[in-house]
């Protein structure tokens, strides 16, 4: 007989269907994370779940297993998840697959950067779930290319980003598009206020489920503070960069000072690319497959594409301009420290950010180690011109690299897979 304890500890007794569980067994997946214990037994009961976890505590399949589950077992409804950013899309997908695939699931990936013809190729397949940012499903929307009557199950994921980025109005058009009978789930890091009063409109008594405060750090990332002239910035990151040898997330506050500090770490040595909103669907793909492989040691980053890297074993993430909102800096050093691992964040600030550093502690509720500024190499000539003012203007858009070389996997049915291809699964719809 199973102890209580040991059932806890595992996936069984969260009613989960045992071919799931068996796949869970398969890939490894043993002990769920704590979103994910207190979530699926509730969201696999179809009720509204409004979740706040650390950013890399599992997420996804919190909401994912049980999505799958109920959608195999009611024919003809469809799941949405409607996510902030094209990767992330792209890895909820993936995520998804690696847990439905081998039951017959299907997802449609929406984004923008993408040919609509593939897209509207993977619509014609009927696909279970359908994964968008908001900008492309309400292109598909008001195409016709799509209808959401069958939807039973939608997801908002990283809701509060997707607040930020001024998504509200084309959420609310999707959302009014969907029948009223179904379930909602929203999960995000943080949680403020104003995202719970708008969370609410869309869900019927919705049941908190918290594993930690919104803004809670993990513990197993250690944070640090310098502060430094703006002039001295580039000198303190190439300290810092030789001292570890490991992956490095870097963030910049704008696409411009991303691309501008990716060429100086090119011109010094590093192996370092970037991903922002200049740059092609293509490129970011390959960015962020060549950051995962050691292609790259370093990748520079903005906040929009902060929550679409998920990314295993990054040791270090520089703040190299402090964010926007102290929301974001949760987010971007949840970059680091995944999955159990240990991670290290450094953030720069100038000494009239004073008041910007008080606001994260405030978020954060700890009070963040400021380190004596150590010694700088002198600034390189090729890197004062790189900074030097008159080279602070926006660049010309590059032209798209050729997407990497992912594989495309089958999904053919078999007889003993929970979703079964519709006659009419060529229907455009």
């Amino acid at each position: 007989m199973t102890s209580l304890t040991t059932v806890n500890q595992s996936f069984n007794g969260l009613g989960i269907a045992p071919k799931i569980l068996e796949i869970l067994d398969n890939l490894k997946f043993i002990i769920p994370t704590p979103i994910q214990r207190q979530s699926i037994p509730a969201a696999c009961e179809g009720k509204d779940i409004m979740g706040v976890a650390q950013t890399g505590t599992g997420k996804t399949l919190a909401f994912g297993i049980p999505m799958i589950q109920r959608l195999a077992q009611a024919k003809g409804s469809k799941g949405l998840v409607i996510l902030p950013t094209r990767e992330l899309a792209i890895q909820v997908s993936e995520s998804l697959l690696q847990i439905g695939k081998s039951v017959g699931l299907k997802t449609a990936v929406l984004i923008g950067g993408e040919s609509p013809e593939k897209q509207l190729r993977s619509l014609r397949q009927n696909p279970h779930i359908i994964i968008a940012t908001p900008g492309r499903l309400n292109d598909h929307l008001e195409q016709k290319n799509i209808k959401l009557d069958q939807v039973k199950i939608l997801v908002l994921d990283e809701a509060d980003r997707m607040l930020d980025m001024g998504f509200a109005p084309q959420i609310d058009r999707i959302v009014k598009k969907t029948p009223r009978d179904r379930q909602t789930m929203l999960f995000s890091a943080t949680m403020p206020q104003g995202i719970i009063s708008l969370a609410t409109s869309y869900m019927k008594l919705p049941i908190r489920v918290e594993v930690a405060p919104s803004g809670t750090i993990s513990q197993k990332v250690t944070q640090e503070l310098f502060f430094v002239s703006a002039s001295s910035k580039l000198q303190l990151l190439e300290k810092v960069l030789n001292e570890y040898r490991g992956s490095v997330l870097i963030f910049s506050r704008t696409k411009f000072g991303a691309k501008r500090i990716a060429l100086a770490m090119r011109k010094i040595g590093h192996n370092a690319t970037e991903i922002h909103s200049n740059r092609s669907l293509n490129q970011r793909l390959e960015a962020m497959s060549g950051f995962k492989l050691g292609k790259y040691r370093i990748m520079i980053a903005t906040d929009i594409a902060s929550r679409g890297i998920d990314v295993t074993g990054i040791e270090l993430v520089i703040n190299y301009d402090l964010p926007e909102n102290p929301e974001d800096y949760v987010h971007r050093i949840g970059r680091t420290a995944r999955a159990g691992h240990q991670g290290h964040a450094i953030s720069f600030a100038t000494p009239n950010q004073s008041r910007d550093v008080k606001n994260i502690e405030r978020l954060i509720k700890t009070q963040l180690s400021v380190s004596p500024l150590p010694k700088l190499p002198e600034k390189r000539t090729a890197l004062k011109q790189e900074f030097s003012p008159s080279n602070h203007r926006p660049y010309a858009k590059q032209k798209a690299k050729a997407s990497p070389n992912f594989s495309k996997n089958s999904s053919k049915s078999n007889s003993g897979k929970f979703f079964q291809r519709s006659r009419k699964g060529t229907k455009r719809y």
